[in-house]
């Protein structure tokens, strides 16, 4: 059977997040996904903003990501977390990249899922803001998502939880996750 490659562009670039959803997952390279943006619209579990990446008005636009090979029963629970049927689709779309043009997994919010008003919290904007540099993205790139407005989550424990992940990455967690 093929591998199972997944194009990480949200919260799971970062390592850590992605290692403790995809135990299999297995790093093969960086890309872009070509004519999209990134945005922080679809509409999350929390009631906060996560990650998409619709079409872009610009055609030299790009959502920049991580490639991904992972097992099966790893894409079945990414399915669940992500919320596949009720707030994402999964689709399989081109990226070019370290490898070439590939095809992968990706994650696109559902039609009624978007609301340009909401705003990510403040730890999933720094969670893809980690992953991105974890990545070594362009800084033109990582401005605009630093420059994404966010909120503070009024849960303090998931809060924490999730800037821990960040926390490990600057100690050096990461290089024990996914590889």
């Amino acid at each position: 059977m093929a591998p199972i490659l997944y194009f990480a562009y949200g919260s799971n670039l970062h390592p850590a997040r992605l290692a403790a959803r995809a135990p299999s997952a297995r790093l093969i390279g960086t890309g872009c996904w070509p004519g999209r943006r990134l945005t922080f619209h679809k509409i999350g579990q929390d009631g906060s903003a996560k990650c998409d990446a619709p079409v872009a008005s610009q055609p030299t636009d790009q959502v920049h990501g991580a490639i991904y090979e992972l097992a099966d029963a790893d894409l079945g629970r990414l399915d669940r977390i992500e919320g596949v049927g009720t707030g994402y689709d999964r689709s399989l779309v081109k990226i070019d990249g370290d490898l070439g043009s590939v095809t992968a997994n990706a994650y696109l919010a559902r039609p009624g899922w978007v609301d340009p008003g909401l705003k990510p919290f403040d730890w999933y904007r720094l969670l893809v803001l980690a992953g991105a540099e974890h990545h070594s993205f362009p800084d033109s790139y990582l401005a605009a998502i630093s420059a994404v407005s966010a909120i503070p989550d009024p849960d303090r424990g998931r809060a924490d939880s999730n800037l821990s992940l960040i926390l490990g990455d600057r100690l050096g967690g990461a290089s024990r996750g996914v590889q």
